[in-house]
């Protein structure tokens, strides 16, 4: 397609990302001070989008990288609210929206990991991945007059307004959007359709290894969360104001104090993600997102990414039970287990381990010890694999075998 379109936003310039497919980064699709809900955002003149934005502010390292390898090095900034485009060309066609996890505190949908480019081409798709704010710029509460609950999933629904409103620009069809997130992605996508501002974003859903076992915090747990968070700065509840203007630097290292002092043994929930308020629901298995078709997986081995010995019903704990539990409710859902894993790791098929092949992007996973010693040609039968998979889901609703109670194990055939 042109590198050149003609938004309702405004106008953007894209560059070359191989094929026929055009990519357009760090599209601005909201601004937002500081603990204060995202606002639509238009320009004048011609957008060139033609780099990343920039990340949210988190820390340098992830609490997985001995498992994944080196996250993104981009440049961080609280001026994050962008969205990444990858558009094949043509008219009419279907969109996924990507949510990257990272617990809520790590992560960029600007990452390597998940440039949408050979999926887009492979799956005559367009393929949006999102920014949003995260920890505690995401997700801290104190009380409503200091700010709303859940400032990172607002983002998220903005992201899926701009979508719905511009991507037939890109040769989208904006009925015809599928919303797919990973880990604390696929958690927030669990909660937007109860969020009084979140319905109505998308047709179907990709659900890859749910932390179904996180709850969100009550309203009354986030508050006391965030009345330990201004101790750790040594501000009184009064103080909170100050927090607007605090230098980041500050933010980041409360941030971190709080994750060792509230960290469990064998616990994932970070100090700051969902809050069960404003129509999120305190148990997101029981939403009202039973009638959206779904595709729900997890890998066999889930919790042997953040704990190597952990035995198998953790990861059942963790993540299968809940995944099995939806789709039990769900109208219309195909399960999978992701079941493979190069001879002899010590992470078999952990959390996370899907996404290479999602995407496609292996050489972005070249230095991640959870694909060391794979054959390379393993690896690309398996992005044909999952790729003609997910593609068959966006486009007609089947990934290619039957609906739940039947399960998929993906593997090397």
């Amino acid at each position: 397609m042109s590198d050149l379109i003609h938004a309702p936003a405004g106008t953007l310039r894209g560059v070359p990302a191989g094929g026929a497919v055009t990519a357009f980064l760090g599209i601005p699709y909201a601004r937002a001070e500081r603990f204060a809900a995202p606002r639509p955002t238009r320009w004048n003149g011609v957008l060139d989008a033609v780099q990343p934005g920039l990340a949210a502010p988190q820390p340098r390292t992830s609490r997985l990288e001995g498992a994944l390898g080196p996250g993104s090095d981009l440049h961080q900034g609280e001026d994050c609210l962008s969205l990444n485009a990858w558009a094949p060309g043509g008219r009419g066609l279907p969109v996924l929206v990507w949510l990257h996890g990272g617990g809520f505190l790590t992560g960029s949908g600007a990452q390597a990991w998940y440039d949408g480019a050979l999926l887009a081409e492979r799956g005559r798709m367009v393929v949006v991945t999102v920014n949003y704010r995260l920890g505690v710029l995401g997700y801290l509460y104190l009380t409503p007059q200091f700010a709303p609950a859940n400032l990172g999933l607002l983002d998220q629904i903005a992201a899926l307004r701009w979508v719905r409103e511009n991507i037939s620009a890109f040769g989208g069809d904006p009925a015809r959007i599928t919303l797919a997130g990973q880990s604390a992605g696929a958690l927030s996508a669990l909660a937007l359709p109860g969020h009084s501002a979140g319905r109505d974003l998308f047709r179907q859903v990709i659900l890859q290894s749910t932390p179904a076992g996180v709850r969100p915090y009550s309203i009354g747990e986030a508050a006391k969360i965030g009345q330990i968070f201004l101790d750790v700065l040594n501000l009184r509840p009064g103080d909170a104001e100050r927090l607007r203007t605090l230098p980041l630097a500050d933010l980041l290292a409360g941030q971190e104090q709080i994750a060792r002092r509230i960290a469990q043994p064998t616990g994932v929930t970070p100090p700051f993600q969902l809050i069960a308020a404003d129509g999120v629901p305190a148990d997101l298995l029981a939403g009202p997102q039973e009638g959206v078709p779904m595709l729900i997986g997890t890998t066999q081995d889930e919790a042997r990414a953040f704990f190597p010995q952990a035995e198998a019903e953790l990861t059942a704990r963790l993540f299968r039970d809940g995944s099995l539990r939806l789709a039990g409710r769900a109208r219309s859902a195909h399960l999978y287990q992701f079941d493979w894993s190069p001879p002899g790791s010590p992470f078999g098929a952990c959390h996370c381990i899907e996404l290479p092949f999602v995407f496609g992007n292996l050489p972005a996973w070249h230095a991640s010890p959870i694909l060391a010693g794979a054959e390379p040609a393993q690896l690309e039968q398996l992005v044909a694999h999952v790729q003609d998979a997910w593609t068959a889901f966006v486009h007609d609703g089947s990934p290619g075998w039957p609906a739940f109670p039947h399960v998929e194990h993906i593997t090397l055939t």
